[in-house]
């Protein structure tokens, strides 16, 4: 008898080929909307496994389910599992890292571009048809080359980000991590700073933590004031890491010289958003793995880790609170 799952998301064709191969299963198929909470705890009451990127995973969830053995998500953060509901109720938490860590890496370094060089800006400064207005000096930016990359969070991601810093534009590497990288410092020539030091330090400051109790609001007034005026702040990570209000306020003071976000406290941004009013920021829609190709890689990966999960295995990517 196959294990029974449930997909709280629509798929790809093959990944759904895939899953139907080993599993009973169902799927919810509307990409407009998500699904409803008590839906879903009905939905999941007799399954063994379930994708359920964006869906809260927490006791309430947990608590009506028999059968659950694994929740699997679409992404290499999972800040929506409450580890200690997961622990409780013996369900494996799984994620997808690694498929996504070089894609994310070109979204980063493009947010580093854009902010150095203003090219967001001055895009919409040519649409509206003010070229020719103002002297050249006007769209000065800031060097990426041999300008200093602070990282704070050096994982996989960070190294991948450093390996283009650092080949690519021969740029200096300071970053701040719990822990020390000697490798990583041996290939980079990489120097491990202090928070505050590296602040000051850097031109472009690119954050790419995981979203914990501790770095919740990692970059707040305090942080922004130690930065240069000539600094580019980069979020990578994810929204609530960064103060929004202190940001803002240092955009408009101009005590920082500009942002480039993929990541925000509240998703989508609401249209009422001071930072959309802002000409010295970079916006995207948290899209850093947001390829074709990568984004099917993550969806796969997902699929086998909550197949092996749901058949009694334990799946490769285990959080690693769990391993």
């Amino acid at each position: 008898m196959k294990p029974y799952v449930y997909i709280a998301h629509p798929i790809p064709e093959h990944v759904e080929s895939y899953i139907a191969e080993h599993c009973d299963y169902n799927i919810w198929n509307d990409s407009n909307e998500k699904i409803p909470k008590e839906r879903l705890k009905e939905e999941l009451k007799n399954a063994d496994g379930a994708m359920l990127t964006g869906q809260p995973v927490d006791e309430e969830l947990l608590a009506a389910t028999e059968n659950l053995k694994a929740v699997s998500t679409v992404s290499v953060g999972y800040d929506r599992y409450d580890i200690d509901a997961l622990k409780k109720y013996n369900v494996y938490g799984t994620h997808t890292p690694y498929v996504l860590d070089d894609t994310v890496a070109d979204l980063i370094f493009g947010l580093i571009l854009s902010g150095g060089r203003r090219i967001a800006e001055l895009h919409e400064y040519v649409k509206a048809g003010e070229w020719g207005v103002e002297p050249d000096s006007a769209f000065y930016g800031y060097d990426i080359h041999h300008s200093t990359l602070g990282i704070i969070g050096m994982g996989r991601i960070g190294e991948k980000i450093v390996q283009r810093a650092r080949f690519g534009f021969e740029m200096d590497i300071v970053y701040h991590n719990r822990s020390r990288k000697p490798e990583l410092e041996e290939t980079f020539d990489a120097v491990r700073l202090e928070l505050n030091e590296l602040l000051s330090r850097a031109d472009f400051v690119v954050v790419m933590v995981p979203l914990t109790d501790e770095t919740k609001q990692l970059i707040g007034e305090e942080e922004l004031r130690l930065m240069k005026s000539s600094a580019v702040l980069i979020n990578g990570a994810r929204g609530p890491v960064v103060d929004e209000n202190a940001l803002v306020a240092a955009l408009q003071e101009k005590s920082i010289f500009s942002a480039s976000l993929d990541v925000f406290e509240q998703e989508p941004l609401p249209k009422d958003h001071p930072l959309l009013d802002l000409p010295n920021v970079t916006l995207t829609p948290h899209i850093g793995s947001a390829t074709q190709k990568t984004d099917e890689e993550m969806m796969m990966r997902a699929a086998v880790n909550m197949v092996e999960g749901a058949s009694g295995q334990t799946p490769q990517d285990v959080i690693k609170e769990q391993r």
